[in-house]
């Protein structure tokens, strides 16, 4: 039996303390911040990256180094016969398709899976990933089974302020000052790999419901009859996150809801006050 080393990336909003209690490893994603470099969790803060945001710094999200990446799993192939290695979606960054070439040279002792998540669900693939391993599978029955479930996963988010898509070039700068005018709230999916718009709400309280009706739909309908893993993230203040955790439960008792802070990674396209729905499901094995 293949002895299995799980990593992924912090996109996956799994902090470094989290990662050593689970038993697994988070590669820190690199972050420009008025031209200087920092890493998420090791040099980087949410609390300062929120500050800078706030400040209108120059804020650009990268791709981990090559090296890093193979020194990471280096060091976990001293103490293990293979590595599965979950980063983020190959839709939103190209540090996945850098990945799978680095990993040609492993000889098939590092498996790279492009499943197409971000935030909470890829969180859960390194979950399920965990759970496959303790099962006794190899890394490419971890890998294969991760693919074939890579789009069974929908999140929902809504957008407080329309600023950081205007930066990003998804809303016009017009389109910006007459939402901000008339308070729409879009909602966005982020559905495989793509970060689309889903509907526009007229502020809070129409997003919330917006959103919730969306997950309802693809719980009843698109995971009809399925066990799916129900999760919550965001970029607002703790208070706001745990009364929207509170209006889940409502809506769908009886669910665990794991809630985390979205990943540096989205919150700098999206910006301060966010909150998502994020379900997945659970993978069969």
């Amino acid at each position: 039996m293949a002895n299995v080393a799980i990593a992924t990336d912090s996109n996956s909003g799994i902090t470094q303390a989290a990662a050593r209690e689970m038993g697994i490893r988070v590669l820190p994603m690199p972050f420009y911040i008025n031209e200087k470099l920092f890493f998420e969790d090791i040099t980087l803060t949410q609390e300062e990256f929120y500050r800078h945001l706030a400040e209108d710094a120059d804020i650009s999200t990268s791709q981990p180094a090559p090296g890093d990446v193979t020194d990471l799993w280096d060091e976990m192939l001293k103490t293990h016969d293979q590595v599965v290695y979950i980063p983020m979606s190959s839709g939103l960054s190209a540090s996945c398709e850098t990945a799978l070439m680095l990993s040609a040279d492993y000889k098939g002792r590092v498996f790279v899976v492009d499943n197409q998540r971000i935030s909470i669900t890829q969180r859960q693939s390194a979950l399920d990933a965990l759970e496959m391993d303790r099962a006794g599978m190899d890394g490419r029955a971890i890998h294969d089974t991760l693919m074939r479930e890579r789009l069974e996963a929908s999140i929902y988010i809504t957008v407080d302020t329309l600023k950081y898509l205007k930066k990003g070039g998804r809303v016009t700068a017009a389109g910006a000052a007459i939402g901000a005018v008339l308070n729409i709230k879009p909602v966005l999916q982020i559905q495989g790999d793509k970060l689309d718009a889903f509907a526009k709400a007229r502020g809070w309280k129409s997003a919330k419901k917006t959103m919730l009706d969306a997950m309802e739909k693809d719980i009843t309908q698109r995971f009809s009859g399925k066990e799916v893993h129900l999760s919550a993230a965001y970029t607002c203040s703790d208070e706001e996150a745990q009364e929207w955790k509170r209006e889940l439960q409502d809506r769908f008792p009886g669910y665990e809801i794991h809630m985390d802070r979205l990943s540096l990674s989205v919150a700098c396209h999206i910006g301060a006050g966010s909150m998502a729905v994020a379900c997945s499901r659970k993978v069969e094995f």
